[in-house]
């Protein structure tokens, strides 16, 4: 906040993208730095922070909104500048009456109550915090999603292998994709399907619904199974994990073995709705600078 106050000290009209291009040009970051996102993964991350940085400084009275799109320092800002302060920061604009209250009509009940939690509010932007929770709760979701599907007979974990990957796009209909699952019969496959709704190419499956880490020996059966019906490409689903050199050896074969572990399919079941339902959505806004240019 006291870099964007010092640019604005020139008490010249100003647009927030300019500040932005400015800002990271003086704290040096890097062209990755620059294109690092938010957690929704809608804006990128200093954008948004030198967005609220003006939005702070304005509701503190130290900036204020000159012509439309810009924004210039106050008289007050101008004084605060001349005080020379280390930084500005939420504790130093809690002094003006008209944060404080800015600020206590966007605190919920929580974080009013618990200080740690004030504090993450006050290094974080609230988009990020939404980005926050959401990251929670998708966490928190996945890991019902396990222990629910640990808890289903080993045909049904097929049937849900078989609506997955219908919503993903494979396997044609759902009616050709159930045939094809748990059909096969040969050792170390327990399906065929599709690649793509014309079958140009089959898939093979295999899909354990086990505790333990699948080791190297059962990627090696599978893979082996592949060779002999001359297949390229598998994908071996577990409600478990991978032990390291199963992974490895994936890596080294000819055969595009696909390895997705309990964690990597709850992500996807969430992803492409299987096994959830949405219970609400939030619609984020921001002001549109490019609306408000008069030439």
């Amino acid at each position: 906040m006291l870099p964007l106050l010092k640019y604005a000290g020139d008490k010249k009209d100003h647009r927030i993208r300019d500040a932005t291009e400015e800002l990271a040009n003086e704290f040096g970051l890097t062209e990755e730095e620059r294109k690092e996102l938010v957690p929704s993964g809608q804006q990128l991350t200093f954008d948004n922070r030198v967005s609220w940085a003006n939005t702070y400084l304005k509701k503190a009275g130290l900036l204020e909104s000159a012509r439309r799109g810009y924004f210039k320092i106050s008289d007050r800002g101008i004084r605060v500048l001349e005080d020379r302060p280390d930084k500005i920061d939420i504790k130093y604009l809690e002094r003006y009456p008209e944060f404080t209250e800015f600020r206590n009509s966007s605190k919920s009940a929580e974080e009013e109550s618990e200080d740690a939690e004030l504090q993450e509010y006050e290094k974080t932007t609230p988009e990020e915090l939404m980005g926050i929770g959401h990251r929670k709760l998708q966490s928190d979701l996945a890991s019902e999603l396990m222990d629910s599907i640990k808890k289903c007979s080993p045909s049904f974990f097929e049937r849900l292998v078989v609506e997955l990957l219908v919503k993903m796009g494979y396997g044609g209909s759902r009616e050709d994709a159930g045939k094809a699952i748990g059909k096969s019969g040969d050792e170390g496959i327990d399906g065929i399907i599709k690649e793509d709704k014309l079958g140009l190419d089959i898939v093979y499956i295999q899909a354990k619904k086990w505790e333990n880490p699948v080791s190297r020996s059962e990627i090696q059966k599978f893979a082996g199974a592949l060779q002999g019906q001359r297949a390229r490409k598998g994908i071996f689903i577990t409600t478990s994990a991978f032990s390291k050199n199963a992974r490895e050896y994936v890596s080294k074969i000819d055969n595009k073995i696909v390895l997705i572990d309990g964690g990597q399919l709850a992500k996807l079941m969430i992803e492409h709705d299987v096994g959830v339902s949405k219970i609400a959505s939030y619609e984020i806004k921001k002001i549109d600078s490019d609306y408000f240019m008069e030439e």
